[in-house]
């Protein structure tokens, strides 16, 4: 009988997971699993416990927003060991579930976790932390994680807008080098991201082109700071999917990053709070773990 972990936030979301429970449970159980079950009790918990069980389970679940996945994949990354991981979405937005075909139908994603098929995923290594699909810095990137619980809770995505929103008028410039694959860039910016996901934030339209979980290259987008509002109008209507193109807005792809900045520069990984660095390096862990999908 293989052992499986089961770790979730009864704070994410609305905490409709506790209305599930016991069918998240006897899914895993008749797929013949010995289950141990765990509820995260502090940030940084989920991070932890798998660091110092790991080695005792067979396979890790996880249930709740990206933060909590967040936080598996880097006891699992810290680990050095290759343990399958599924994933439960439960939180108020999922960017990351809804890329590899998850959906918030608990009991369905139960399933896929239990036994659905193992997909190598890239992970991107943040200095010596990692992160599933984003980082990013600049304006909105606070939001994520300076919402309150309880409204998120009670207002989901809308209260990252709101939350956002009192950002809009105090909106600081940072001038950074850029190296990447293919060269690099200098310039003043107001927000940037590394990203391996098809939508950040819930939203779709900020991704262009082709993205591949496990193509080995993650995608930049690093947004200029406007001179004027005909300047900004043009960035905003590039990042919602009306215009195809902007001057304003750099988008490529690359395998590794080097940002440097003139000033430390606040930084969140999948939402949370990623600290200040003048200098950070960022690079691609191709393949580096399994998560479980649909069949």
């Amino acid at each position: 009988m293989e052992r499986l972990l089961f770790i979730f936030n009864p704070h994410s979301g609305k905490g409709l997971i506790k209305n599930s429970l016991v069918e998240i449970v006897d899914t895993f159980v008749r797929e013949d699993y010995e289950v141990t079950i765990y509820t995260t009790q502090a940030p940084k918990d989920a991070t932890d416990k798998v660091i110092d069980s790991i080695e005792n389970y067979d396979r890790i679940v996880c249930s709740g927003g990206d933060g909590t996945l967040d936080e598996v994949i880097t006891g699992v990354m810290k680990s050095n060991r290759r343990v399958p991981v599924g994933y439960i979405p439960a939180g108020s937005t999922n960017d990351f579930g809804s890329s590899l075909g998850i959906d918030k139908e608990m009991e369905r994603s139960a399933n896929i976790a239990a036994k659905g098929d193992l997909f190598p995923c890239d992970i991107g290594k943040f200095q010596d932390d990692y992160f599933v699909y984003v980082a990013a810095f600049g304006i909105f990137t606070e939001t994520s994680y300076a919402t309150p619980q309880r409204l998120k809770n009670a207002l989901g995505h809308a209260a990252y807008i709101l939350e956002g929103i009192k950002q809009v008028n105090n909106v600081p410039s940072y001038h950074l080098k850029i190296e990447y694959d293919e060269g690099e860039i200098e310039d003043d910016f107001i927000y940037g991201m590394v990203t391996n996901s098809l939508s950040v934030g819930g939203f779709t339209g900020i991704i262009k082109g082709e993205v591949g979980l496990s193509d080995g290259v993650f995608e930049g987008c690093f947004v200029k700071t406007p001179n004027n509002p005909l300047e900004l109008n043009d960035t905003l209507a590039y990042l919602t999917g009306l215009k195809k193109n902007s001057d304003h807005v750099y988008t490529f792809q690359s395998s590794r990053f080097k940002i440097s900045c003139e000033e430390e520069l606040p930084w969140t990984l999948d939402g949370e709070y990623g600290g200040d660095h003048s200098e950070v390096e960022i690079s691609n862990c191709h393949e580096a773990i399994d998560i479980l999908v649909e069949e």
